[in-house]
């Protein structure tokens, strides 16, 4: 089973992910940070767990796999 944090990782990621090909298809504000989607995207009963330290993190390792080369 998962624990929160882990929950709160996945939502993370799926938000940046999300963020990230709708930006990219102009669907997303100017004015709407990746923070602000995320905060708006990730489920209730994991928001205690979210912190922007947390998704800073996540964001770096998600950056950091896809630039390496294959």
């Amino acid at each position: 089973m998962l624990e929160k944090r882990d929950k709160a990782i996945a939502a993370i990621s799926n938000a940046i992910a999300v963020y990230s090909i709708h930006n990219e298809q102009s669907k997303i504000s100017q004015n709407q940070s990746m923070i602000d989607f995320i905060l708006k995207s990730v489920p209730e009963d994991l928001k205690s767990t979210i912190s922007i330290q947390l998704i800073d993190e996540v964001f770096e390792y998600i950056s950091s796999v896809h630039l390496q080369p294959s």
